[in-house]
């Protein structure tokens, strides 16, 4: 695959599955792109520190359900459900449309590579070495029993005044494999010295994929 298409994209239908799930005419689907675009911004920014991972929007006539894969759940529900329940109206007022809050826990966030990839990230813009950042990041998540991890860095690293690149593997990573259960990660850490993007490549074993078409394990619902 190189690094010339998106790992999930190339892999979706055969075992991914989409994360905006929903059928229109060709005249709403602007809309209703546009639409799942907000609703992940908006999410992600009243929830930013709960360790958010993705975010999945089915659609159902009226009706919106809203998948928050998250490390922490407690905080995006927060006490009594207040929290998740003020975000719920936020969404509904913000569509115009009945909104349902489906929250999914990450048991193992250190093995999560969107969640790797935006540690990674907090850490560099926090001015942590970015080789120990990484190193302990490759070594946290073979230790949580993933078959091999790839963490890519590109950008001025360490202030630097030409753009590099620098990356670190362990394990395999088949990425040419589209069969291989590999997650993609990707985010961005904001410096003094301008952006600097991480990518995270983990594969896991063939047995549980969590992104198989029709598969969904969900663990509170909240209407």
């Amino acid at each position: 695959m190189g690094q010339k298409v998106n790992p999930i994209g190339l892999r979706v239908t055969v075992d991914k599955d989409w994360r905006s799930r929903w059928f229109s005419p060709k005249r709403d689907f602007g809309t209703n792109l546009i639409e799942d675009i907000k609703i992940r911004e908006h999410v992600r920014k009243r929830v930013e520190n709960a360790g958010v991972s993705q975010v999945r929007i089915e659609r159902y006539a009226n009706r919106v359900r809203v998948n928050i894969r998250t490390a922490r759940p407690g905080i995006v529900i927060g006490r009594k459900g207040q929290d998740i329940e003020r975000v719920r109206a936020e969404l509904s007022k913000m569509t115009g449309k009945e909104i349902y809050i489906e929250i999914q826990e990450i048991k193992s966030a250190d093995t999560d590579a969107q969640l790797v990839a935006e540690n990674i990230a907090v850490q560099v813009a926090r001015r942590v070495s970015l080789r120990r950042a990484m190193k302990r990041a490759l070594r946290t998540a073979m230790d949580g029993g993933v078959d091999g991890i790839k963490i890519r860095a590109s950008g001025r690293l360490g202030g630097s005044e030409l753009s590099r690149i620098e990356w670190y593997k362990e394990g395999k990573i088949p990425l040419h494999t589209l069969r291989a259960n590999v997650e993609y990660g990707f985010a961005e850490a904001h410096t003094l010295a301008g952006r600097i993007g991480i990518k995270v490549w983990i594969c896991r074993d063939r047995e549980a994929p969590e992104d198989r078409p029709g598969r969904r394990k969900t663990n509170a619902a909240y209407a």
